[in-house]
């Protein structure tokens, strides 16, 4: 089944043009059943890239999916353009008395900064708390991930020595878990950071099940309060390209960046990157709508009407 957005998103014609199935307003308001109800709060700087990249991951599913995004009121985005966000993102004040079947979290390159020091966290930390009661699973991506975990944790972030930047191996620790159903003993996929959540407080911490490790890149995938957050370390969305934009965006700016590991052919950037982690983020996401989302969520989604969120 497809992914529903809005008609002149401009993501729909490309993710048409890679033979990806997305129905518009138009054609979905003919269907006779209800469709997933997803939440993206997009806090990537180049919003259309990543709706991009999230909308491919989504559409590997046989669900329908309708998805709404949300942006930060207090931050102003510098990269995409203000008629983009005008027309296809909410504010919380317009969705605070929706539910929603799944949420998703985006990663920000906002790291270096304390958590209480990035310009939209009082505002993020109340979309946390609201999800808590309107949300039937939400899902963390990277700074997302360390944000959430901070937040409803307090589990602090710490400092690498130096970027995280590649594709790196992981494996599997819990296969009961139907969130890594369908994964290989070792899968890959790419990461892009320069901090981490604090390993010993996760592991010491009896609230989570850590699903999935990396002896280079550190714990990748987090399960807490049975599915209802999932906290990804990593990027699985990420397209082929993205690591390859990243850095030679960082070589431009003069900062001598390592070279992704793992990406390149022969760890040479003029060559087309490896795309080695695709079914490994389409059996994620599916794995995450289909079994702590569509299996958990009511077939009725009852909005506030009378009481007013503070």
């Amino acid at each position: 089944m497809p992914i529903k957005i809005q008609n002149d998103l401009p993501a729909k014609a490309q993710l048409e043009a890679e033979n990806i199935f997305v129905m518009d307003e138009n054609r979905a308001l003919s269907q006779d059943f209800r469709a997933l109800q997803v939440l993206i709060v997009n806090l990537m700087p180049l919003k259309e890239q990543t709706e991009r990249d999230l909308l491919r991951s989504l559409s590997n599913t046989p669900l329908q999916i309708d998805i709404s995004f949300l942006q930060m009121e207090s931050h102003v985005s510098k990269n995409t353009s203000p008629l983009h966000m005008e027309k296809f993102y909410l504010t919380f004040p317009e969705i605070r008395h929706k539910k929603f079947d799944g949420m998703i979290v985006t990663g920000a390159p906002v790291e270096t900064l304390d958590f209480e020091q990035v310009n939209y966290w009082d505002e993020l930390t109340k979309v946390m708390d609201w999800a808590e009661t309107h949300v039937t699973s939400s899902l963390f991506i990277c700074w997302g991930a360390q944000a959430g975990l901070y937040h409803y944790y307090n589990i602090h972030k710490v400092l690498r020595d130096k970027k995280l930047s590649g594709i790196y191996s992981h494996h599997v620790l819990n296969r009961k878990e139907p969130l890594v159903r369908g994964f290989d003993d070792v899968f890959f996929a790419p990461h892009s950071r320069y901090t981490e959540a604090s390993r010993d407080d996760i592991l010491n911490n009896p609230d989570f099940k850590v699903l999935a490790d990396s002896k280079e890149a550190g714990i990748y995938l987090v399960l807490a309060k049975d599915g209802k957050q999932v906290f990804v370390m990593g990027h699985p969305e990420y397209d082929r390209y993205t690591l390859d934009r990243e850095y030679k965006r960082d070589v431009g700016k003069g900062i001598d960046p390592d070279v992704p590991v793992h990406y390149y052919p022969d760890n040479d950037p003029t060559q087309k990157p490896n795309l080695s982690w695709r079914n490994h983020a389409n059996a994620l996401y599916s794995n995450w709508l289909n079994y702590y989302v569509y299996q958990i969520t009511p077939y009725i989604l009852e909005d506030d009407k009378e009481e007013e969120l503070v």
